[in-house]
């Protein structure tokens, strides 16, 4: 695989079945590399793979999140229609006559749209700018009034000017959008209750929520907007994506403990007319929300269906809502990316180390079929590398790191080079699902060594909390750049031992996010690696925690705050050991990464660059912290075409190749 190939791939995603379970709603994106964008419609496919899918939606405007009527005969999805391209609610019949009708206009994103079940209105959040921009001219505008932190998010901008509100909108179009949860509050997915008089949100509307744990409660909201949200919950979780039992009775939810991060999250039922709260999926001790493809809890009767990580996969499975183990319903090694069921019908996304995201089902009786094809032809252009997976005991002595090693068709030389890559997260995991970069890094000659060391999620609780500070009082442990610093070097170490075909003398390491964190912490440690690449990276700790756009929020991470303990992120920050560094450096970055603002980037390059150190800096104008993952098209195939460049020149990989 080459840069240039991003443009050529297709990718699937949320699957919605139909309430008769007879056909599933998806979307197909792809890239428009002439306008350096993307693309996306709306499918049906036929669940019992009767006839090949076809669009629903003519796909040039960004359609998405289509969402079926109670009745099966209508489906809603999002836009970008309206002038100026402004974001649009649509709904438009599934068969027979009608045209697709444009029920609401909005100057932001339209998000979560929920139909009501007796059909006749839809639920939705969208940011609700506030009078500041009745002023159309921004230097016009009067300044912003700052008066609590996390004001600005990744991807979105300023935030505090702009909170993420609940709506209400007839279905027929007749007349604007209700606001029925709004205030300076963050509002997240909204759930109709089954007769269609209470909406379940989430938010955390204390007043000082910023300085203390988001531990956002389950709110009952009047859909008409004639009363204030009422909180269900007491604090006792982090809450997201309700899911109203088909009695009324009960809310399902997504639920962590954000006092301490990493706590997964989990699978927890709440008693409508108490409030009690029941935790489903403790045993398991596994990450219930994965990313891609985290969602609500599905109802099927009087089970839920929910998906989780394991061991670098994805799966699917239920447990009863009223307590008892966790069944799986789709296992083995893949990575599910998105599920939905209805009408006896389970569809799935889901992905391969070798395989992009392809749709699926799987009928009441096992029986598991593919509908899409999408991925194949450029499977069968580009042939893709199969991961090799390995186990290696942590230095630490309480368990395996999972590994994985992919090997070129074509080395670079007698003796392959290595690329040792570092996931980001660091609460994230690597495994079988579909990553482009290894087969580019593959494709240009390099064997690429992964893992998910300590920190990473996939596994239990204590494995991720085991890089908190061993200052924290709760939960102590080596601290960022230990234990999980070990565990890619036995993962390293593990795989040159085992392979002698594998070039100790030409290793280079990279990451991107946490993945850069540690890349910057190892090269100011060892001097083993021939050069390295540090990608929207943190290495400044304390300043991380000062600009980032959830400064206050790695307290609860790291275990201890950077006002009253200063000496702990300096001394877990790579820049501390900037003047050991004596690997080549390739640094990327973001302009409006407010994730990792661009000061760490700059903060690396400078005390480099004054050290007389090797360093090449390359920023990225318009693009946010997901550079890598839905950053411009054409700003996706530099930054590989960078990486490849440079690694070239200091491994003696190939070089990208140019397109005809």
């Amino acid at each position: 695989m080459q840069p240039a190939d991003i443009a050529r791939i297709a990718q699937i995603s949320d699957p919605r079945v139909s309430p008769d379970g007879r056909q599933v709603a998806f979307v197909v994106t792809h890239v428009d590399m002439a306008e350096n964008t993307y693309r996306s419609g709306v499918w049906l496919a036929a669940a019992d793979g009767s006839s090949p899918p076809q669009p629903f939606s003519a796909g040039e405007h960004g359609d998405g999140q289509p969402r079926w009527s109670p009745d099966g005969r209508r489906l809603a999805f999002t836009s970008r229609r309206g002038t100026d391209e402004h974001p649009t609610l649509h709904v438009a019949p599934v068969d027979g006559p009608g045209e697709v009708r444009t029920i609401c206009e909005r100057p932001e994103a339209i998000e979560d749209p929920a139909w009501s079940p007796d059909g006749t209105r839809i639920a939705f959040t969208s940011r609700e700018r506030t009078a500041r921009f009745d002023e159309p001219e921004e230097k016009a505008r009067p300044p912003r009034r700052i008066d609590r932190l996390v004001t600005r998010l990744d991807g979105e901008g300023w935030i505090v000017d702009r909170p993420r509100s609940v709506f209400v909108v007839a279905v027929d179009g007749s007349g604007p959008p209700t606001l029925v949860a709004g205030g300076p509050y963050n509002h997240g997915a909204p759930s109709w209750s089954p007769d269609s008089a209470t909406i379940a949100v989430t938010a955390d509307r204390t007043p000082d929520w910023d300085l203390t744990p988001i531990l956002a409660d389950v709110l009952l909201v009047d859909p008409t907007g004639g009363s204030e949200p009422r909180a269900l919950t007491r604090r006792t979780f982090a809450h997201r994506l309700p899911s109203w039992s088909p009695d009324g009775t009960r809310i399902a939810v997504l639920a962590e403990d954000s006092r301490i991060i990493h706590s997964h999250t989990q699978v927890a039922v709440v008693d409508v007319a108490s409030g009690e709260e029941t935790v489903l999926t403790a045993a398991l001790d596994r990450q219930c929300a994965p990313m891609p493809g985290a969602r609500q809890p599905v109802w099927d009767g009087d089970d839920l269906v929910l998906s989780w990580e394991d061991a670098g996969n994805v799966h699917v499975g239920r447990v009863p809502a009223t307590g008892g183990d966790v069944a799986t319903v789709v296992g083995g090694e893949l990575w599910v990316t998105g599920h939905d069921l209805a009408g006896g019908t389970l569809a799935f996304t889901a992905a391969t180390a070798t395989a992009l995201p392809e749709l699926f089902v799987l009928d009441r009786d096992g029986t598991r079929r593919r509908l899409t094809t999408a991925g194949d032809a450029f499977h069968a252009a580009v042939p893709p590398r199969a991961p090799e997976h390995f186990t290696v005991g942590s230095p630490a002595g309480d368990g395996e790191i999972d590994a994985w090693l992919m090997r070129p068709a074509e080395p670079a030389g007698e003796h392959t080079p290595v690329l040792l890559s570092i996931h980001g997260g660091p609460m994230t995991q690597y495994g079988n699902s579909w990553f482009d970069e290894f087969q580019m890094w593959t494709g240009a000659g390099y064997a690429v060594v992964y893992c998910n060391p300590h920190g990473s999620t996939g596994g239990t609780e204590a494995w991720a909390r085991a890089i908190r500070a061993p200052e924290a009082e709760e939960w102590p442990g080596t601290g960022w750049g230990g234990v999980d610093a070990d565990d890619v070097l036995a993962v390293l170490d593990a795989a040159l031992a085992a392979n002698p075909d594998l070039d100790p003398d030409r290793v280079g390491v990279l990451g991107g996010s946490y993945g850069g964190y540690l890349t910057s912490w190892l090269i100011g440690h060892t001097d083993r690696f021939v050069a390295a690449c540090s990608e929207r990276a943190v290495n400044n700790l304390e300043s991380l925690e000062w600009a980032s756009d959830v400064a206050g929020m790695f307290r609860f991470e790291i275990g201890v705050d950077h006002v009253r303990h200063p000496e702990v992120y300096r001394r877990m920050s790579p820049i501390t050991y900037v003047r050991d560094v004596t690997t080549p450096v390739l640094i990327l970055h973001s302009d409006d990464d407010l994730r990792c603002p661009a000061d760490q980037a700059d903060q690396l390059f400078v005390a480099l660059r004054l050290l007389g150190k090797p360093v090449e800096y390359h920023r990225f104008a318009g693009e946010s912290h997901a550079l890598s993952r839905s950053g411009s098209p054409r700003h996706r195939v530099r930054r590989a075409e960078l990486i490849l460049e440079w690694f070239a020149r200091h491994l003696g990989g190939r070089a990208p190749e140019t397109p005809a």
